[in-house]
C-alpha cells in the first residue's frame, strides 16, 4: 500500500513513516498534485492527503486504489466530496485542531485595532512618545458590539472569549434559530447584524451560498465605524469592493488572515492601505496544533487502509 502526502507543509518524519509503516504502507510526499509526475504517483495511491491541493473530479475519476482523501485541516472547498463519493472513497478532515489558535487569532486581530497597537508601535519608534493625531479617538472597548457570521465551534469559543471582554456578541448563521439565546449571544438576521456592529469576524465555512458574503452590498450596510476581521477563508470577501470601501471611509478597516490568492503578488492593492492589516494565514497555527493536525490526519488514514471507518469522515461512501 502507499501513502502520498500531497503537500510540503512539513517534511515526512517518524510520525507517518511509523504509523503508516505499521499497517504495511509506504509514504511518498509531492509539492502538491500539478505536476504530472505527482498525479501519476496519486493515481496509484491507496491514500492520498492533502491541504489546500484542489482535488478534483477528473483526478478522482483517475484514481485507481484510493480509499481515502485526508483533508490535513479544515476547509474542503478544494475537494470534489461528490465525485469521491461516487468511487467508494471517504474524505475526511480534522475540524477540531486549531479552535483555541483560530479564536485567538481573531481576537488578537480586534485588539489590534481597537486599542490602536500599530499605529501606538509606530508612533514610538518614529519618536513621538504619544501622537494623539494617530491612535485617536479609541473608544472604550466594554460594551461594543462583535457580529460573528458563523457560529460554529470556532466562533463559539470567539464569542467566550470576546464576552470576557466586555463586547456584546450578536452572531448570523442560517443554521441556527434566528432570536435564540445561546450563551448571552443573540442570533439575528445577516442584515441586522451589518447594522448593529462594531467588529465583524468570520468563520463560516466556504460554501456556494457564503461565497462573497462581504460584498458591496454588505459593505454599504456597515457602520463608517465598523472593522471586519476574516480568519476563515478568503473567498467570503469580495477585496475589490472591500478595498473601495476602505479608501471611501465606508467602514474603518479590516484585518485578513486568509485571502483569495496566497501568497499575494508584490502588488496586490490590500498590501498597500494601512487601514487593512494582514497576516499570512497563520492564525491556526502553534506548535500543539501543528501536531494535533497531523495526528488526526493519520490516525484516520490509519483506519481506513485497516478496514475500519475514520473518526472524521465528511462523507459516507458506504451509502452510495
Amino acid at each position: 500500500m502507499n501513502v502520498l502526502v500531497a503537500h510540503e507543509t512539513y517534511p515526512i518524519s517518524a510520525l507517518e513513516s511509523d504509523a503508516f509503516g505499521a499497517v504495511g504502507a509506504t509514504v511518498v510526499q509531492t509539492e502538491g498534485l500539478a505536476a504530472p509526475e505527482a498525479r501519476q504517483l496519486a493515481i496509484k495511491a491507496d491514500a492520498l492527503m492533502v491541504t489546500i491541493q484542489p482535488v478534483d473530479a477528473a483526478l478522482i475519476k483517475a484514481l485507481e486504489r484510493c480509499r481515502i482523501i485526508a483533508r490535513v485541516g479544515t476547509g474542503l472547498d478544494a475537494i470534489d466530496i461528490p465525485a469521491a463519493t461516487a468511487r467508494g472513497i471517504w474524505v475526511t478532515s480534522v475540524p477540531d485542531y486549531s479552535i483555541d489558535e483560530v479564536s485567538t487569532h481573531a481576537i488578537a486581530l480586534l485588539l489590534n485595532h481597537a486599542r490602536r497597537l500599530q499605529k501606538m508601535f509606530a508612533s514610538v519608534k518614529a519618536g513621538a512618545w504619544y501622537d494623539a493625531d494617530a491612535i485617536e479617538p479609541a473608544p472604550r472597548l466594554r460594551g461594543q458590539v462583535l457580529g460573528l457570521i458563523g457560529y460554529g465551534r470556532i466562533g463559539r469559543t470567539v464569542a467566550a472569549k470576546a464576552r470576557g471582554l466586555g463586547l456584546e456578541v450578536i452572531v448570523y448563521d442560517p443554521y441556527i434559530e434566528i432570536d435564540a439565546a445561546r450563551d448571552g449571544v443573540k442570533a439575528v438576521e445577516l442584515a441586522a447584524l451589518l447594522a448593529a456592529s462594531d467588529f465583524i469576524s468570520l468563520h463560516t465555512p466556504l460554501t456556494e451560498a457564503s461565497r462573497g458574503i462581504i460584498n458591496a452590498a454588505s459593505l454599504a450596510k456597515m457602520k463608517a465605524s465598523a472593522y471586519l476581521i476574516n480568519t476563515a477563508r478568503g473567498e467570503l470577501i469580495d477585496e475589490g469592493a472591500l478595498l473601495d470601501a476602505v479608501q471611501r471611509g465606508r467602514i474603518a478597516g479590516a484585518a485578513l488572515d486568509v485571502l483569495t490568492v496566497e501568497p499575494p503578488p508584490p502588488d496586490f492593492p490590500l498590501l498597500h492601505d494601512e487601514r487593512i492589516s494582514i497576516t499570512p494565514h497563520g492564525g491556526w497555527y502553534s506548535e500543539a496544533s501543528k501536531l494535533d493536525v497531523r495526528v488526526k490526519a493519520i490516525d484516520d488514514v490509519v483506519r481506513v487502509l485497516s478496514g475500519k471507518a475514520p473518526r472524521s469522515p465528511v462523507n459516507d461512501p458506504r451509502r452510495n
